[in-house]
């Protein structure tokens, strides 16, 4: 029996492993996109990142370069949404950044300055808490950011499982915005660099005494 149990058990984590999410499709608008057409293609099947000092933290293991990912065009100020293979189950906030590249997007690694623009994090209400864990996550360009290529990230904290590092699930999809104003986006901040282990947000435990939460990384910016 305990054998039994043994082999269960094992099928049960091979299958969770298996089963982390990644975002790999990306489009203006409400649509599905295709996968990887616009999104920097990971390497790392799905897993999370894990390390705060990592430059994977930018766009995920594999997604330095963007050649081979095309670079979509958007008007500042549209909707876009990414969607992932299977729905978040991971409790804990999505956030989206975006880093302008000095030229080509997809000759971009990241290493310049991010700016965060929302956070989709808990409601609370009547003593609980709950999670915006979907498939799909649309918001708006700013309206006010400049013209230029950028890379577009978003990012799943997963911190589900207090007393265990929390996992980062991140993509990074290519963009031209067009239309856009002259605001200088801020604050701005270094990934790796933005995120502390010390931050409430980052070691938060989500089952006791949860009553709020401070999203991990910069002030939000808004035009």
């Amino acid at each position: 029996m305990k054998g039994v149990c043994a082999v269960i058990a094992a099928l049960a984590l091979g299958s969770e492993v298996s089963a982390h999410y990644i975002f790999q499709s990306f489009a203006v608008g409400s649509a599905k996109g295709a996968a990887y057409d616009h999104i920097r293609k990971n390497s790392n099947y799905n897993s999370p990142v894990t390390s705060l000092t990592s430059n994977d933290l930018r766009c995920n293991v594999g997604g330095a370069s963007g050649a081979g990912t095309s670079t979509l065009d958007v008007k500042a100020g549209d909707a876009f949404t990414f969607t992932s293979d299977v729905a978040v189950y991971h409790q804990g906030p999505i956030s989206l950044y975006m880093s302008k590249a000095p030229g080509a997007v997809s000759d971009y690694d990241g290493s310049g300055d991010w700016f965060k623009f929302y956070d989709f994090g808990p409601t609370f209400s009547g003593g609980q808490s709950s999670w915006p864990m979907r498939t799909t996550y649309t918001y708006n360009i700013p309206k006010c950011i400049p013209n230029g290529e950028y890379l577009l990230r978003i990012q799943s904290l997963a911190i589900h499982n207090p007393g265990s590092t929390p996992q980062f699930y991140v993509s990074c999809a290519q963009v031209n915005v067009t239309g856009g104003g002259s605001a200088t986006p801020g604050p701005t901040v270094k990934i790796p660099g933005a995120f502390k282990a010390t931050d409430p947000g980052y070691t938060a435990n989500i089952y006791s005494n949860f009553k709020s939460y401070t999203v991990p990384g910069p002030a939000v910016f808004s035009c």
